[in-house]
């Protein structure tokens, strides 16, 4: 099978390649400018090679094209796309015009059930972006040296109630909270940036709380943390992370693990949400 990977920014669309690769597939590639970086382009010229096309951001009605006439049927949306962008590009393509226009709300959200709806119309389904990527979800329980203590155990539950609330209104994915406080709730500017601005404004034991949203697709947005999270937690002196358990990719989980136990911060899978 030749699946077709659309690519945003960071390691998740090169790991979804290789994956892809040691099953046996030929990938498609399309790479949307501004967001895939020279290391997607490294990375497709890799044995077998993948076709790679770069696109501007909702350019939908060439991606339908090129994975066409690549035979392609199915296709994973992985890595980051910074969601300030998504506002004033996508209706520039004729292909989505009549798409948005019947959307109640342009939340992130619908703006990419709108494009999985458009492929799906033209016969290429969309997977769960995990699909390939299943030993990198996050797993129940303790992750790291340090479990969780009882007042940071105490501060995850009231931080699940908010977290879990603005992730259904699809606002964010993370609150930070300390001592059954909010400090930070976390909007268009992503959760490394939510950390480092609790930090300023609480100081150093923060706790945090990254959540899926209660329905989340997991076609699209999944939660990810990794390396970078705990050095802006590092940086803002946050003492505890908690993610949930089977609905959150964790990358380059042995660093971001050894990073975590060298600042004795705690991170925990949650099970059961």
């Amino acid at each position: 099978m030749n699946i077709g990977l659309i690519a945003g920014s960071g390691p998740f669309p090169i790991l979804v390649l290789d994956a892809a690769r040691q099953l046996g597939h030929g990938v498609t590639v399309l790479a949307i400018r501004g967001e895939a970086g020279p290391e997607m382009e490294r990375a497709a010229r890799g044995a077998p090679a993948a076709r790679l096309e770069w696109l501007d951001l909702g350019e939908v009605s060439r991606a339908v094209e090129i994975l066409r006439s690549s035979r392609v049927s199915h296709a994973v949306m992985a890595g980051r796309v910074a969601h300030t962008r998504l506002f004033g590009t996508l209706t520039r393509d004729p292909l989505l015009v009549g798409a948005l226009a019947r959307l109640d709300t342009k939340n992130t959200d619908a703006l990419i059930s709108a494009i999985a709806g458009i492929l799906s119309a033209h016969g290429i389904t969309l997977l769960d972006s995990t699909a390939f990527l299943q030993p990198l979800l996050a797993p129940a329980g303790s992750i790291g040296r340090r479990a969780p203590s009882a007042d940071e155990l105490a501060d995850f539950e009231f931080g699940y109630r908010m977290a879990d609330t603005i992730a259904g209104l699809d606002v964010g994915q993370t609150v930070a909270v300390k001592d059954r406080a909010v400090v930070a709730v976390e909007a268009m500017e992503g959760t490394d940036e939510t950390i480092l601005r609790a930090g300023r404004v609480a100081g150093p034991g923060v706790r945090i709380v990254k959540v899926a949203k209660p329905r989340q697709d997991m076609r699209f947005d999944v939660p990810i943390v990794g390396r970078a999270t705990v050095v802006a937690m590092r940086t803002a002196g946050a003492v505890a992370l908690s993610v949930d358990a089977g609905r959150t990719l964790v990358f380059d989980r042995d660093e971001m693990v050894r990073l975590a136990d060298e600042a004795g911060i705690a991170i925990l899978g949650r099970v059961g949400q």
